[in-house]
């Protein structure tokens, strides 16, 4: 990198080293649902409650072995520190029933990840599965429903304990449930005091070590199939994590699309210690489509660095494009959170926090357009190079290159 690069961000008060620091340290956590289309190594049924991916690109990883092939190929063109994202669906050896996914079932997944550094995250997967009835689950009449449910959760929490202690990097479990009525309800509140009745029992199921991992819970607007009533509002688990001192997570795909998430995280800061995200984009509303780095997403980038909350976050993605090519999809969504993350640890806060301070208004707009023509471009080029990772344009290249080479062999 130019030495004039490094003295022209100095003037603005924000050392180039340390910015590269701070993200080289900032943990992404990877989707492996990406690679597969959400379809999991239970077998090859529809997905259900919600979830959807569209396009039939060539080249699907259809188990571990291939899934794994795929993850690799992707961790070899994305800087910094890395986790995995799991979902139940991905246990391997004996496939077993839904609510009896145990630690076992991922000694595979914690192998893969010690031998290349990497941590892991966890998801029960409470959709795509027949005790998911009339589209309820966790909020369901039917108390065998809850049960069912309810223990497939505590199992999750032994599942993401062994993440944490296996791999000495904290481990998050996330709860998100598809629970929710096509039609305006009759009983809105019901199905949240049965929601926060089985939250509870799942809290209460097992006493896991909270050294090594959290638990976050994960709101929506609505769904597909349950337009008119979602049981796990953003208000409900705003309160129920609060009230239970657990993280909550916020997923940008999963708001009204005139609302500003990004705006959501100073407030949200000022009364937790700790936040999640699924960071994904959304196209008029929860499309999941591969981040792209726009205005959205770098004004949460911002609100991160702005808060202090890199190390007080668990930054996760959460995109499914079956489209293009998968490999191609994971790096690029992940190249850019981590572009969005620079551009906002090089931008100079200091000065227009005290601009702002002193009412200079006019100041901090005109800051705020100057520092849009800055060259992070060759700082993001001197992280790449820093990790012997590769260009952009080379990461294209290589990823079509084995494309041609192994994705076209999969029938």
């Amino acid at each position: 990198m130019r030495k004039e690069i490094k003295e022209l961000y100095a003037s603005y008060g924000v050392d180039v080293f340390e910015a590269l620091r701070k993200l080289k340290e900032t943990k992404i956590s990877l989707h492996c649902w990406q690679l597969d289309d959400v379809k999991g190594f239970e077998g090859d049924g529809d997905l259900t409650g919600g979830i959807q991916t569209t396009g039939n690109y060539l080249g699907r990883a259809r188990n571990f072995k291939e899934l794994t092939q795929d993850l690799d190929k992707a961790l070899s063109y994305i800087p910094g520190s890395k986790k995995i994202n799991l979902h139940a669906i991905y246990q391997t050896g004996k496939i077993v029933e839904r609510c009896d996914v145990g630690p076992e079932q991922f000694k595979e997944w914690v192998s893969y990840a010690k031998s290349r550094g990497l941590g892991l995250d966890y998801n029960p997967t409470i959709f795509s599965h027949p005790m998911l009835v009339d589209g309820l689950s966790l909020s369901s009449p039917e108390e065998k429903v809850r049960e069912y449910w309810i223990k497939h959760c505590v199992n999750g929490l032994k599942i993401t304990e062994m993440f944490g202690k296996e791999l000495g990097q904290k481990s998050l479990m996330n709860i998100w449930i598809p629970d929710g009525l096509k039609d305006t309800p009759a009983d809105r509140i019901g199905p949240r005091m049965r929601l926060k009745d089985s939250l509870d029992k799942i809290l209460a199921g097992y006493k896991y070590d909270k050294k090594v991992m959290d638990v976050s819970v994960e709101s929506k607007v609505f769904g597909i199939g349950v337009e008119s009533y979602t049981v796990g509002s953003n208000e409900f688990y705003l309160n129920y994590a609060s009230s239970r001192n657990i993280c909550c997570l916020l997923d940008t795909g999963h708001f009204h699309p005139t609302e500003n998430v990004a705006d959501k995280i100073s407030s949200m800061y000022t009364f937790y210690n700790k936040l999640a995200f699924h960071v994904s984009r959304p196209v008029r509303w929860d499309s999941d489509h591969v981040l792209k780095l726009n205005d959205d997403l770098q004004d949460v980038a911002d609100e991160l660095v702005k808060c202090d909350g890199l190390k007080r976050s668990y930054i996760g993605l959460d995109y499914f494009d079956a489209s293009i090519n998968r490999i191609a999809a994971m790096v690029i969504g992940a190249r850019n959170m981590e572009k969005a993350l620079l551009r906002a640890l090089l931008t100079p806060w200091k000065l227009l926090k005290e601009a702002q301070d002193r009412y200079d208004h006019t100041r901090v707009l005109s800051l705020q357009e100057e520092i849009k023509t800055l060259p992070w471009g060759e700082v993001w080029n001197e992280y790449l190079k820093r990790q012997n990772m590769v260009s952009d344009a080379k990461m294209f290249e290589e990823i079509k290159e084995y494309e041609n080479k192994v994705l076209v062999n999969r029938k």
